[in-house]
């Protein structure tokens, strides 16, 4: 081995090797290029890559929460897990999210963009097919977009495209997005799960009745909120899609969950129970995949509905909440404290704020201030939110009463749960999947005419500094911008966030994944399926 080769480099070309990214001839050459000794490399191939290539084969069975019967192929209506994880399953993207948390391409090899960023262009892979047959056009791209667009649009993905002005062919393969004002996270922008390309109609609109897709599995049987039958695209235009078949089967309960998991009726579970979490991990057949994640726990308060239109009660909210004691005794230390903002650590432009502590005192303070000692009010929740929701807000409502609060845990329902309690009730639990930048999360929940702002928050100077930030190319004045803004929503906003959670889930010991898990949802940013393999 030459004395200058860079040993990092040896390791990331195994890392590309053992993702299929990388044959065994160009791994060799490229190494030889690097001053690595042939017996070296190929030593190299044999310990490091070729024991641990995947495999293709076998049927693979994943145990999925949060599933409801009301769920459609509507990309615009995806809100359950179960949902999120079948798109990414059966549809492609433009872009998408690395096991590494870096930015890819899906169904775009590439992207750029004009200097003031009001014009992106994404080239479109050629080849790619649907699992219909029809190859994937230009117009399957921007019928795909627009669906979310207009007036008429009732797509919650509607904010995030909200901006664009028109979107065009470019070349043979291009399209270009053409934007009112600059957006410098546009590319990251189509990672967003709603965004699924879908085949287009004669008249411009969009075919998502027919469940067609363009994924790595093509969908044989769907029964919404029950289970998910799916084969291997033969087409599919990316990398993995080891197993021959899969099933996602939806388990709401935690229990079921586990069970299935533990005696090999299935061969990876979403959201474990954090309760059982060190038994499970006793289990000789059984590995758990714990992913620190921007996912987050939070408490919409409907900011114009009494008593929570009163900054003071939303603020004593916040304060009567103790994080720590929540996080040891409900997420079992797998999670972060939250400050009552949408933005996480690992997230760019977090701003590094005073941890909001428990404080009953000063919250009792406020309350009489508002007007609202002795405030009663219900919390809906339900079991499918999070593993041990109903026991979080239960915890919540003993730690408020030092405030003199009287919080009533409402249990809800698991089926129905997003679309009849989230954005109706004026005070519940939600779990938010993480998003890759702030100007995501931000615009899809917290932007004022957002279909999904939880809070119904409204705030000007929030607003104004959203729309700003997004065009602004100066760094520093942008993250001076999203310091402002995390502000305004940690003392002013209407949702509580107790904590952002790590993706905790499960499988079998047989089924196997690259060195790197996405943190942009469950299970390999909801890509286990394409990316995972069986061992043998």
């Amino acid at each position: 081995m030459s004395g200058n080769l860079d040993p990092e480099l040896l390791e990331r070309m195994v890392k590309e090797a053992r993702l299929g990214r990388l044959s065994r001839r160009d791994f060799m050459r490229y190494a030889s290029a690097a001053g690595v000794a042939g017996a070296v490399a190929t030593g190299a191939w044999s310990s490091k890559v070729a024991m641990a290539a995947p495999k293709k084969g076998g049927n693979f069975r994943l145990g999925a929460h949060d599933g409801n019967t009301g769920d459609t192929h509507d990309p615009g209506t995806y809100v359950t897990f179960s949902m999120i994880q079948l798109a990414h399953t059966f549809r492609s993207y433009l872009t998408q999210i690395n096991p590494d948390n870096t930015l890819g391409g899906d169904l775009a090899t590439s992207w750029s963009a004009t200097p003031d960023a009001k014009e992106w262009t994404f080239e479109i892979v050629s080849g790619a097919t649907f699992h219909s047959g029809k190859p994937v056009t230009q117009d399957d791209v921007i019928a795909s977009m627009n669906h979310h667009r207009g007036d008429k649009s009732t797509s919650a993905a509607k904010a995030l495209l909200k901006d664009v002005d028109d979107i065009v062919k470019s070349g043979s393969n291009g399209v270009t997005f053409k934007l009112a004002s600059g957006n410098a996270d546009l590319p990251w922008l189509m990672t967003d799960y709603h965004l699924a390309i879908c085949p287009a109609n004669a008249d411009g609109t969009l075919n998502w009745q027919t469940g067609d897709g363009s994924g790595p599995y093509k969908l044989n049987n769907a029964e919404f909120g029950v289970s998910y039958e799916l084969t291997r695209h033969d087409g599919w235009h990316g990398e993995g899609a080891y197993f021959d078949s899969a099933e996602i089967l939806v388990l709401n309960d935690p229990n079921a969950r586990q069970t299935a998991l533990v005696t090999g009726d299935v061969d990876a579970v979403t959201a474990v129970d954090l309760k059982t979490l060190s038994l499970l991990k006793r289990n000789p057949n059984i590995e758990v995949d714990n992913v620190p994640s921007g996912a987050a726990i939070t408490m919409p308060m409907f900011c114009d509905t009494a008593p929570f239109d009163d900054v003071n009660v939303r603020l004593a909210l916040k304060l009567a909440m103790d994080r720590e004691e929540i996080i040891q005794k409900i997420a079992f230390g797998t999670a972060i404290p939250g400050n009552d903002v949408h933005v996480s650590p690992n997230m760019p432009y977090w701003a590094d704020l005073p941890q909001r502590k428990y404080d009953p005192d000063q919250a009792k303070s406020l309350l009489k201030k508002a007007g609202h000692e002795n405030l009663s009010i219900n919390l809906s929740t339900a079991d499918s939110v999070y593993s041990g929701a109903v026991d979080m807000c239960v915890l919540y409502a003993e730690q408020a009463k030092k405030a003199g609060i009287n919080i009533n845990v409402v249990r809800e329902p698991n089926d129905g749960y997003y679309s009849d309690v989230w954005l109706k009730k004026p005070f519940c639990m939600v779990q938010w999947g993480a998003r890759p930048t702030p100007d995501v999360m931000l615009s899809l929940a917290y932007k004022d005419d957002a279909a999904w702002n939880e809070s119904r928050w409204q705030n000007a100077r929030f607003n104004e500094l959203l729309l700003q930030a997004k065009a602004e190319l100066d760094q520093a004045k942008r993250a001076e911008m999203y310091r402002e803004m995390q502000v305004l929503a940690r003392d002013d906003g209407g949702t509580i966030i107790p904590m952002f959670t790590n993706f905790v889930y499960a499988r079998r010991k047989n089924v196997m994944h690259g060195p790197d898990l996405a943190a942009s949802w469950q299970v390999d940013g909801a890509r286990g399926v394409s990316r995972w393999w069986f061992d043998g």
